[in-house]
């Protein structure tokens, strides 16, 4: 009988937009619309960018993944207007026409393309909702260009606070483009409206602009008539609607380009121009600014409701604010650290009193004097380490870490945290791993692995193994918190945290971060379900007993065994360069520096074994102590740690990791022994 699997399927799109076939999205705006926010909140680890050639004003692009498409993302500078545009300006329009294409009508320009990128596949703009009709004139410039065009409305808690109700579908009516209302600095709306913008390639469709006035037709009929001429449209390469209210505004580029390639008609232009002139009532340069602002005003008022419903401020808004806002969003990062903290220092304590600390008191009765009766307490040593690993440590804060995600909180903090993971090459999304590494290294490194890819996988597995694991806090908190008082205690994580982002720099150049940035999604929050909270815990804590079980009670038997056989005299005697010469602690500490590969919590139980006593400041001094500390906090976490490591980076990384761990470890300890010596010579 066979089994059933559940599996989930989804609709795949075509065209799949990959590799060479990747979409290019410019993204544009007047000043102050929040067009770079959008473009921080996706952009990869590594976003390059220029000057517009014959400016100073820089543009950036980077790729970016969008579900199963990918895309290159162009910020340009922002833009004012297309109408009689500075120089800036025109450059922003000449690649949203072109690309690094010239056509024929500026084949003689000495400066090559604005953008060394081929012309967009869609234009997003971004509109402040704010001020909804001064962005829409340059909508309805944009529409002239004849691609497709998604408009972000963002702002819009600002809007509302200030009481405006924007309809998005009255607006996208109106327009004849999706309008997706965002928040892009709280990320709301971000994902959608990329989704939005991929769906608007795929179907194909460009936006016709909405017709000028009456009376604006009938001036401008002639000049299209002139220039709707097959030879005039291959060399402008535009649409013949944009052509022609270029030359009819009186464009000085337009106009100098045909009467530099068409000189025939050049005149004839200016004297259908001269001749709207006359008969407007304005000239129709103006005329047409004039009906392209009212057309913006009517589509503004149309799709505004000013004093229409405001959102109350429930609690998702200020879970929001908490979350996501500028001000705040590094301070909730941190309640959420705090809670973490809590259950690994609280909690954890607590189950693991009732639980592992009980078996071992139980077991430690049994001191056999036989190879057979060794073996056997060292396999009940190995289980009874792996409860203490279990039950305190890594379900509760697996449990807390899912429910904080299926709740959306984790999203969110990902979010705000993305900008600094940033700077080491990684995206928000690791912080979860990071998190779920003050437990246990383990589940962790398994959740970067199902997280990431490449490098970044390698960087960001490579960094937690330093995140001070619950095994090491408990020492760090037993020696420390003793014998060096608080003080002591920040310290140690203080440094712990510098050295990870030191090694994030140097990491960052042996394995540099070329990937596509990441659209995050900005779930609503939901209360976490009970089968879908087991099942992800499972999923994660599964390697525990094909991995770390086997690793626990093997080591605990070598141990066990060279213990009995009084090896560990020669290792210490092997070791003593290291520990006496460069640590400068007691020669008998050697073994438990070396097999606290196999458990953190080991070493301080043989450091207790190696001295013949609980109380270590008869025999280390606080500095001692503190090198102690050091070094165990930066040795590999465990065997544990290894093993899944060689099963998600791959040999070659893993023993990289290895060899890491213990360069980190002997060089920040033994400095640091070196220099607190000095101190407190100096000081005596």
């Amino acid at each position: 009988m066979k089994r059933s699997v559940n599996t989930s399927t989804f609709p795949l799109r075509h065209p799949l937009f990959r590799g060479e076939r990747r979409l290019r999205i410019a993204l544009v705006g007047l000043p102050g619309c929040g067009k770079s926010t959008f473009f921080r909140a996706v952009a990869s680890t590594s976003a390059s960018g220029g000057e517009l050639a014959g400016t100073r004003r820089a543009y950036d692009e980077c790729a970016v993944e969008i579900g199963l498409d990918e895309a290159r993302l162009i910020d340009l500078p922002s833009l004012r207007s297309l109408r009689d545009s500075d120089t800036a300006d025109r450059a922003t329009l000449k690649y949203l026409l072109w690309g690094d294409e010239r056509p024929p009508v500026s084949e003689h320009e000495a400066l090559g393309p604005p953008v060394p990128l081929a012309a967009p596949d869609v234009i997003v703009q971004v509109i402040d909702a704010t001020a909804l009709e001064r962005h829409l004139e340059l909508t309805l410039e944009l529409l002239q260009l004849g691609r497709p065009l998604v408009i972000a409305l963002n702002k819009m808690d600002e809007a509302r606070d200030k009481g405006l109700h924007i309809g998005t579908r009255t607006l996208a009516r109106h327009l004849g483009v999706r309008v997706v209302p965002t928040i892009a600095t709280m990320g709301h709306g971000v994902k959608p409206l990329f989704d939005a913008t991929v769906e608007a390639v795929r179907q194909g469709v460009c936006p016709l602009p909405p017709p000028p006035a009456p009376h604006l037709q009938g001036a401008l009929r002639p000049i299209s008539a002139l220039l709707c001429a097959r030879d005039v449209l291959a060399a402008f390469r535009v649409p013949l609607h944009f052509l022609v209210t270029r030359i009819g505004e009186g464009d000085r580029y337009f106009l100098d380009e045909l009467r530099q390639h068409f000189p025939e008609r050049s005149p004839q232009a200016l004297r259908l121009i001269a001749g709207a002139d006359r008969a407007l009532p304005r000239a129709l340069r103006d005329e047409l600014h004039a009906d392209r602002h009212h057309r913006a005003a009517i589509i503004a008022e149309a799709a505004t409701r000013p004093g229409g419903v405001r959102e109350r401020r429930n609690w998702r808004y200020w879970l929001d604010e908490l979350f996501l806002s500028r001000r705040w969003g590094l301070v909730g990062s941190a309640v959420v650290f705090a809670a973490v903290l809590f259950v690994v220092f609280d909690v954890s304590a607590w189950l693991d009193s009732v639980t592992s600390a009980r078996l071992a008191e139980w077991a430690s009765a049994w001191q056999p004097e036989s190879v057979a009766g060794v073996i056997g307490r060292a396999v009940a040593d190995g289980l009874i380490g792996l409860v203490g690993i279990v039950v305190p440590y890594m379900i509760p804060l697996v449990l807390l870490l899912v429910a904080l995600e299926q709740a959306g909180i984790m999203a969110r903090i990902a979010f705000a945290v993305d900008r600094g993971f940033h700077r080491v090459g990684l995206h928000g999304d690791v912080a979860v791993p990071f998190l779920m590494g003050l437990g246990c290294n383990v589940p962790a490194i398994s959740a970067i692995a199902a997280r990431s890819r490449g490098n970044e996988r390698v960087v960001a597995s490579l960094l937690v193994m330093f995140v001070p694991c619950s095994a090491r806090s408990a020492i760090i908190l037993a020696l420390a918190g003793k014998y060096l008082g608080a003080a002591g205690v920040l310290a140690l994580f203080l440094l712990a945290m510098l050295v990870i982002a030191l090694l994030g720099q140097l990491l960052r150049r042996r394995y540099p971060t070329s990937g596509p940035g990441q659209v995050q999604e900005i779930p609503p929050y939901a209360l976490p379900r009970w089968r879908t909270l087991l099942r992800e815990t499972w999923l994660r804590t599964q390697d525990i007993l094909t991995i770390v079980l086997p690793l626990l009670v093997g080591g605990s038997i070598v141990l066990a065994l060279l213990n009995h056989v009084g090896a560990d005299r020669a290792i210490n005697a092997l070791l003593m360069p290291i520990t006496q010469w460069w640590l400068g602690l007691p020669i008998v500490l050697g073994v438990p520096l070396l097999f606290g590969i196999l458990r953190k919590e080991l070493s301080l139980l043989m450091v207790f074994q190696a001295l013949g006593t609980f109380e270590v400041d008869r025999y280390l001094g606080a500095v001692q102590i503190f090198t102690l500390l050091l070094f165990l906090t930066f040795y590999l976490p465990c065997i544990s740690t290894f093993a899944v490591m060689l099963k998600t980076i791959g040999r070659r990384e893993a023993m990289f990791a290895v060899s890491l761990s213990i360069v980190v470890a002997l060089l920040v300890s033994g400095v640091a022994r070196f220099i607190l010596g000095a101190i407190e010579l100096l000081a005596a």
